[in-house]
Parts: structure tokens; sequence; C-alpha cells
């Protein structure tokens, strides 16, 4: 249905004006570093919650991986299911509460200087920090796809001129509120998303005839799935792929261990920790937080699917093919096409939340690790808002220009790599320092990088998507990929994650001389 483009634009500036004005209020209430870096470390439970929900959910969710359950059907939902269970129960009461504590008593700010404070090694700092200037901006890029493309699609502007508006309006309001001013932003974007999700599933079902003719009807459409996706093990769209096939290893160790895991090693997220004012805080986050991904992933990995029977009805076409071949269209498409005009506001208000909201948060993540863990302890100064304010026009700039750059159906796909690299590098270690009375610095050390080799050359060498579009494999072998079918679609996070674990466990036992608590709170 066509929606009036000046109204879509009215609407906008209204809402994007009540962003500014919450950032404003961040401003306001930012009166030293540790509220521009940790929020002042007393966030209520409530937009802990929401802000933490609404920085793991992105375009990404919503419209990348919309787009891939529209093409591999409804098995993503197991990674509705992980995020639950890792993403939330374990991620608040296990990871958090330590997070927390640790962060509270060596006085961390960010991320690196937690890690490396941990260890008592501004190597491990500087390490990790380099890790994250590196990958976060992929990351990033496709978060500026997801908004910029629904943008486009919606209002009929150009791509460049959303994207670029897009970024600078998000960048503006996190350089001047910091932290403050990213959660609560987070916690309103995190109330519409929560309503847009909820309607679109409710339109979605209604529109198809309700619940059992939409799942019979695509479940029917199982003799429609294309040549090359039954060759890689598909079985239809209401069903799991072939154990072990291509597709299986593609879904499981890609998209649903890729996220569900990797939500635990995320920066953004783990900094989230730091700013509740004590346990309790975090424990009444836990109800709001799974209830909040349940209806993000669910109804994205449900929706997403479903599409393929709208096309089909109205075109004679699967979702991907009236997409034009791009995942990353598809829900933007069915959206535009299907949905009343009335919703199509709200979803356009829901899209820009969630890209908002992620992208702030890696905004500021960004420029408070180029900024504090790198520019400034190099100069050996105290963490400068300046020098944070400074680290994310850098980093903006970065993300902008690999977000111009980047193919089409990425979205999902950069996301999972992003997570995968964190979590094959960092998060054994990770853990071990948060748990240990007296971590090893040796273990972690060759466990970061360990992990980190490994994530990368299999990434160049093995997995036929990541490797066919470096082009690195085929330059010097002249194949693709060197790694045999199956394990051409073993994910890279798999195999760094057991290289970075196996060094921690081999390595421990050999070392020593453990970091001592008076070597942590020593580092600076």
């Amino acid at each position: 249905m066509a929606v009036s483009t000046q109204l879509l634009v009215g609407i906008a500036i209204i809402y994007l004006a009540l962003i500014l004005g919450i950032g404003y209020y961040g401003y306001k209430r930012t009166k030293s570093a540790d509220d521009y870096m940790v929020a002042g470390r007393n966030t209520p439970p409530l937009v802990l919650a929401l802000s933490y929900g609404a920085t793991f959910i992105s375009t990404s969710a919503i419209v990348g991986f919309g787009g891939m359950a529209a093409q591999y059907g409804m098995s993503l939902m197991w990674l509705t299911v992980l995020c639950i269970v890792v993403g939330v129960i374990i991620a608040f009461l296990f990871f958090g509460k330590r997070v927390r504590r640790k962060g509270k008593e060596l006085g961390a700010m960010t991320y690196p200087e937690l890690l490396g404070k941990l260890f008592a090694s501004k190597k491990i700092i500087y390490a990790v920090s380099i890790i994250f200037i590196a990958s976060m901006p992929l990351y990033t890029a496709a978060v500026l796809i997801g908004g910029a493309r629904f943008i486009e699609t919606t209002l009929g502007i150009p791509y460049m001129t959303a994207l670029l508006g897009f970024a600078v309006v998000v960048a503006l309001y996190v350089i001047i509120g910091g932290l403050i001013a990213v959660m609560y932003t987070d916690a309103v974007q995190a109330a519409i998303m929560f309503v847009g999700m909820g309607i679109l599933l409710v339109f979605t079902y209604v529109m198809l005839g309700g619940i059992s003719a939409a799942n019979g009807a695509l479940e029917a459409m199982t003799p429609l799935v294309p040549a090359n996706l039954l060759d890689m093990g598909m079985t239809g769209w209401t069903s799991m792929p072939e154990l072990g096939s291509p597709l299986w290893m593609t879904v499981i160790t890609t998209l649903v261990l890729g996220v569900g895991i990797g939500v635990l090693s995320q920066p953004q997220l783990a900094v989230r920790f730091m700013t509740a004012k004590d346990g309790k805080s975090l424990n009444r986050a836990v109800p709001m937080g799974a209830l909040f991904i349940v209806m993000m992933t669910g109804v994205a990995f449900t929706v997403g699917p479903l599409t393929n029977v709208y096309f089909m009805q109205t075109t004679g076409q699967l979702a991907l093919e009236a997409a034009g071949g791009n995942a990353d269209s598809v829900i933007p498409l069915f959206i535009n096409s299907a949905m009343p005009e009335l919703f199509v506001i709200i979803f356009m208000l829901t899209l820009l939340s969630a890209a908002m909201s992620t992208l702030s948060s890696l905004l500021h993540t960004m420029g408070t690790t180029l900024g504090g863990d790198l520019f400034s302890r190099i100069k050996g100064e105290k963490y400068s808002v300046r020098a944070n304010q400074a680290g994310i026009g850098i980093m903006l700039l970065a993300s902008i220009i690999i977000a111009v750059v980047m193919p089409g159906s990425i979205i999902a796909r950069a996301t999972a790599m992003f997570m995968g690299l964190c979590t094959a590098a960092l998060l054994p270690a990770f853990i071990h320092g948060i748990i240990s009375k007296r971590p090893s610095r040796l273990a972690a050390t060759w466990s970061i990088i360990g992990g980190a080799l490994g994530w990368l050359l299999w990434t160049v060498f093995a997995p036929t998507a990541e490797s066919s579009a470096l082009g690195i494999c085929e330059m010097i072998f002249g194949v693709t990929t060197l790694a045999p079918s199956p394990l051409c679609f073993v994910d890279p996070l798999v195999i760094g994650t057991v290289i970075s674990v196996v060094l921690l466990l081999v390595l421990l036992p050999f070392d020593k001389k453990r970091v001592t608590k008076e070597e942590q709170m020593a580092l600076q």
C-alpha cells in the first residue's frame, strides 16, 4: 500500500526529535568520564534490560536474519532458544554478575580494560582493542545497511543519503551524551520495537488466513524448494535441514552458534553489566530481557519464512526471487507491499529503533576503545571524553566506508563473522579471568592469539562463503576452499574457539606464576 512520503517524513522527524531530546538528557546528566563510559554504574533494571535487548537485537536480527529465515526456513528458531538460554539467563545470572563485580573492584570502564586488568597486562588491553577496531566496523556497517535500506525503500530517498543521514543523527547523540544517552534512548527504542514486532506477527497471520492456514501453506510449499538448496540438504521451510548436510552446518555453526554463543563476548553488551547498581538489578532484568528476545527473534524467524507464502500468492515467486536475490531486501519489501499504511509507519519506527539502538552502542564502544584504551593509554593520560568523542567520529567514518563497499545479502553473515571472531579470540580467556581467583596471563595470552589466528586462517582458506568472497585462497592455491564438503560449511567460530579452549587448558598447568589481586589492582 502506498504511503504518503510527507507523512512518513513528518513522523520520522518527530521521532528523531524525541531521540535527540533524550540524548540531551544524557548530556545534562553526564558529569564525569565514569558517567560517559559506564553510565555512573547506577542503571535501573528496566532500562538495563531494555538497553541490553535493544543493543542485542538490531536490523541484523529483523532484516538480515529475517531475510535468511525466508531463505532457510524456521530452523533458525533454534537461535531464539540459544539467545534466551545463553544470551539472557546465563549472560545475566552467571556472566553479568561477575563482570559487574570485577569491573567495579578493578575500576574498569571498558571491555578491553577489564580483560587487561584481569590478567594485569597492558598488552592484552592493546590486543583486544585492535581486534575490536579491526572487526567492529564490519558489524557496524551491517547495522547501517539494514537501517539505510529500509529508509531508502520506505521514504524513497537515495540510499547514500539515507546511509549518511542515519549515521550522523545517531553519532550526534552518542558523542554528546555518552552511555547515559545511549542506554535511555535504547530503552525507548526497545519499547517501540516490542510493539512493532508484536503487530507484525499478528498482521502477518491475519493476512495469510490464520496460524493454521499460514503454516499449512508454508509446509505445502516444500516441493518448491530451489534445487541448489535441496542439494545442500534443505527439507522445507518448516523443518530442519538434513543432519550433517552443508545447509545444516551453515545454519547451526554460523547462524545459531555464531550469534547464540557469540553474544557472551560482545563488548557493547558486556559493558551493560558494568552499569548495573548491584546483583539484584541483574536478577530483575532477566525476565524482561528474555521476553524481549523472544518477541524480537521469534517474530523475525516466523515472519521471514511466511513471506514466501505471501509472495507466491501475489507474484508467483519465492520471497528471495521477489527481492531480486537480495535477502536483506525481503523484510522491507514485504512490509511495504503487504502491510497497511499505518503499520508501515510503525515498522519504520521499529526498524529505525532497532538500527539506532545497536548502532549507538557500537559507536560508543568503538569510540571508547580507540580514544580511551588505545589513544589515551598510549599517551599515558586518563580516559578523556574528548578523545572518546574523536574515536567515535573516526570509527563512524570507517564503518560508513565499509557499508558502501559491502555486497548485498551480507547483514546476517557480517554479524555472525564479528560475533564469531569475538567468541573464538576472547570468550575462553574472559570466562577464565572472571571465575579464577588467580588467572593465568600466559594461558590467556596464547588463548587469545590462537583463537584469533585459528578463526582468521579458517575464514581465509576453508568456509566457501567467506573464502570465495575474500579471494585469497583462490589467488594462492587456485581453488576457493581447501576444506572438503561438508567441512567447508563449518563456521570459523567453531574452529577458532576449539583452538582457544585447548590452548587455555593445556597451558594452565604450566603457568606457576599466576596473577594476584594486587597485580590486577596495580595496573593503570
